[in-house]
């Protein structure tokens, strides 16, 4: 099981949240509260032109989220 990065991700893939680092902690209890935690199936969706946001889709939800909270957040891409 080799943990990766979710902005490493690429549209399409579909990956099992690990971990989420614990700093900054506003930004961890923001993405629990959006449904992503570990455990969780996220599908990558698409980027925006530039890369930054992402789109995501957790259970039935469709998350927009920053490289920088991607960046935080370690997956297992299946």
């Amino acid at each position: 099981m080799s943990a990766t990065p979710l902005a490493q991700a690429k549209p399409g893939d579909r990956c099992v949240v690990l971990e989420i680092a614990p700093d900054p902690p506003e930004m961890k209890s923001r993405l629990y509260a959006l449904g992503i935690i570990p455990g969780s199936a996220l599908q990558i969706l698409r980027f925006a032109p530039l890369g930054d946001p992402m789109q995501v889709k957790v259970g039935s939800s469709f998350i927009s989220i920053r490289r920088a909270e991607a960046d935080i957040i370690k997956v297992e891409v299946q």
